[in-house]
């Protein structure tokens, strides 16, 4: 299965504190170590780390949490 995004892509995505945007650093298809917990991920379901846009954090999501910024 194709993957919707790619490393670069411009997404968004709600969090606690409201909508946060950012860009794809690097795209999973196989379960990672993030945060001191493992992550499943593989070439069917890939998860995506984006870095913030205003800030240096780094998030991890799914693609069905993910919206494509054009």
């Amino acid at each position: 299965m194709s993957q919707k995004f790619k490393v670069g892509d411009h997404v968004s995505w709600n969090s606690e504190a409201g909508r946060v945007s950012g860009k794809i650093t690097k795209v999973h298809t196989q379960d990672f170590d993030y945060k001191g917990h493992t992550r499943r991920a593989s070439s069917d379901e890939p998860q995506y780390e984006i870095k913030s846009d205003k800030t240096d954090h780094i998030a991890a999501h799914k693609e069905s949490a993910l919206s494509l910024i054009k």
